[in-house]
C-alpha cells in the first residue's frame, strides 16, 4: 500500500477512534439548567400599618404559588454504578430581578450540593441544602406556598442550612430513610459560627413509605440557636415532630398531616409547645384544571393563642410547563392569637411586624398569578 495512503488511512481511523471516546464521554456526563419564574399581584386584609392600624394593601408578587429559581445540576458517571453529581440552586425575586440573598451574600442560598450517589449504596451530598423539616412538601395541599402548612409554624418549614453532611438510602420494600447533619464549624458542639448562621448544630432523620397510590413519612428533627445552642424559639430554634401521609384515589388527591414543637429553653411567657395539623383535598377535573381546598390549625402554650386558616385554590394548566392560578384564604385568630397567612415572625415585646394582623383580629387575602418552569 501506498505510504501517503496508508498514513492517511491510519489517522482516519485513530480520529474516528477519539472521536468515539469523545462522544462516549459526552454522554457519560450532563449538565442541566433549570428554573421556575413565578409573578403575580397579591391583596390582603387585616396586616397592619405604621400606627398600629388594621388595614388593606396590594402589591405585586414573586413567588406566591412557587418559589421562584435558577439552578444547575450535573451528573458524571465514574464507572461500577457510581455517580458524581452537584446542585446549585439561586432563589429569584423576578418581580424586582434579585437573585440569591443579598442581605447574606448567598448566590447559591438554596442548595450549593456536591457528591456521589449508588443505586445500591444511596447517595450522599455535603454542602449547603434545605433543612430536612422541608419534607413535608409533599404532604402539604397548597405545595408550600405562599399561604400554607408553613404559614402557622411562621416559616418553621422553610429553612435551610449550611455545611450540611445528607445521606438517603435506596428504596428498600417502599422504604427510604433519610439524614442530615449540620456541622457548625464551632469548638463548642452546639453553638454556631458566621458560616452556620443563624442556626447551631442541626440534625433531622426521615422516614419514608412510598407505594403507588400511598405516600407516609416521619420526620424528627432538630433546629438550635447558633449563639448558645439551645431550642429556645419555637417558630425557629426548636424541635419538631412531623408525620403526614397522602392517598391517590383516581382523580381526587387527600393529604393530611401533624406536627409537635417544642422548645423547651424558651424565655419566660414565651410558647415552648405547640400542636399543628392539616387536612387538605385536591381535584384534578380534567387535565387542565386542578382545584384544593384545605384547613390547617395550630394551638401554642403559655397564652400564645390558636389560629385555623381556611384555603381554596385552582390552576389552569396552558401547557406542561406554564399555568395559570388564583389563591384565597382567611385565617382566624383567638383572641391573642396574631398568626398571619404569610409565614410571618411572631412579634416580640415592643416590636411589631407589620404582616401579622392585630391580636384577635383575623386576616384574609387574595392572589393570582402566572408560573412558567423549564
Amino acid at each position: 500500500m501506498h505510504k501517503k495512503l496508508k498514513r492517511k488511512l491510519t489517522a482516519t481511523i485513530f480520529a474516528t477512534i477519539f472521536s468515539s471516546i469523545a462522544i462516549s464521554a459526552h454522554a457519560q456526563s450532563s449538565v442541566t439548567l433549570y428554573g421556575r419564574l413565578d409573578n403575580g399581584v397579591e391583596y390582603m386584609h387585616g396586616v397592619s400599618n405604621a400606627q398600629g392600624q388594621s388595614t388593606s394593601r396590594v402589591r405585586a408578587q414573586s413567588g406566591d404559588w412557587g418559589t421562584a429559581m435558577l439552578g444547575l445540576e450535573g451528573t458524571e458517571d465514574l464507572g461500577g454504578g457510581t455517580r458524581a453529581i452537584f446542585k446549585l440552586e439561586s432563589g429569584l425575586n423576578t418581580a424586582v430581578g434579585t437573585a440569591g440573598n443579598p442581605a447574606t451574600g448567598q448566590y447559591f442560598q438554596r442548595y450549593a450540593l456536591l457528591g456521589l450517589t449508588n443505586d445500591t449504596y444511596g447517595t450522599f451530598q455535603a454542602g449547603r441544602s434545605l433543612f430536612i423539616s422541608n419534607g413535608v412538601w409533599d404532604f402539604d395541599p397548597f405545595v408550600q406556598q405562599a399561604w400554607s402548612s408553613a404559614s402557622l409554624v411562621r416559616g418553621r418549614s422553610w429553612f435551610q442550612a449550611s455545611n450540611t453532611l445528607n445521606y438517603k438510602t435506596p428504596t428498600i420494600n417502599g422504604f427510604d430513610l433519610a439524614g442530615q447533619y449540620a456541622l457548625t464549624n464551632n469548638s463548642n458542639f452546639n453553638q454556631g459560627t458566621a458560616s452556620s448562621a443563624p442556626f447551631g448544630r442541626s440534625d433531622g432523620l426521615q422516614l419514608t413509605y412510598t407505594a403507588p397510590n400511598f405516600m407516609a413519612r416521619v420526620i424528627y428533627d432538630e433546629l438550635r440557636d447558633g449563639q448558645n445552642g439551645k431550642f429556645d424559639d419555637l417558630y425557629n430554634y426548636s424541635r419538631e415532630v412531623f408525620v403526614g401521609g397522602r392517598v391517590n384515589l383516581g382523580a381526587f388527591k387527600i393529604q393530611a398531616a401533624y406536627t409537635h414543637m417544642s422548645a423547651p429553653a424558651a424565655v419566660a411567657g414565651a410558647p415552648t409547645q405547640a400542636d399543628h395539623e392539616w387536612l387538605g383535598l385536591t381535584y384534578q377535573a380534567n387535565p387542565f384544571v386542578a382545584v384544593t381546598v384545605g384547613g390547617f390549625h395550630i394551638n401554642a402554650n403559655n397564652g400564645a393563642g390558636n389560629a385555623t386558616m381556611y384555603e381554596a385554590g385552582g390552576t389552569y394548566a396552558l401547557s406542561k410547563r406554564t399555568l395559570l392560578y388564583l389563591t384565597g384564604a382567611v385565617v382566624r385568630n383567638s383572641a391573642k392569637g396574631n398568626f398571619s397567612l404569610e409565614a410571618t415572625t411572631q412579634n416580640t415585646p415592643g416590636s411589631t411586624n407589620p404582616e401579622n394582623p392585630l391580636p384577635g383580629h383575623s386576616q384574609s387575602g387574595l392572589y393570582a398569578g402566572i408560573n412558567h418552569a423549564f
